[in-house]
């Protein structure tokens, strides 16, 4: 399974951007995938994420601002994010985790920067 995320950039507080993860190879086998983000000197924390029985946003400060969403055809999961605050500023993950071998597969990461 390989990921490709983009999206990212520089947006000012207030503004908007959506992330997308695009997956490829044995996509079938995908079991879930999620967006993570890591900010400078923190933890890489959950965002939200999708499993074969919906999506939700995991981190309260995300609520109401963030949708997570799924395309099955394009193989690829959307992260849309509105009214963002510079607090969101991080490098954004995403991740796909196959069940049947035990192994996630991360993307390269996209820097979402928001200015005050």
């Amino acid at each position: 399974v390989q990921l490709q995320a983009s999206g990212g950039g520089l947006v000012q507080a207030g503004g908007s951007l959506r992330l997308s993860c695009a997956a490829s190879g044995s996509t079938s086998d995908i079991t879930s995938i999620a967006w993570y983000r890591q900010a400078p000197g923190k933890q890489r924390e959950l965002v939200a994420g999708c499993t074969n029985g919906g999506c939700t946003n995991y981190v309260d400060s995300v609520k109401g601002r963030f949708t997570i969403s799924r395309d099955n055809e394009k193989n690829t999961v959307y992260l849309q994010m509105n009214m963002l605050k510079p607090e969101d500023t991080a490098i954004y993950y995403c991740k796909a985790y196959v069940h049947a071998v035990m192994t996630d597969y991360w993307g390269q990461g996209t820097q979402v920067t928001v200015s005050s």
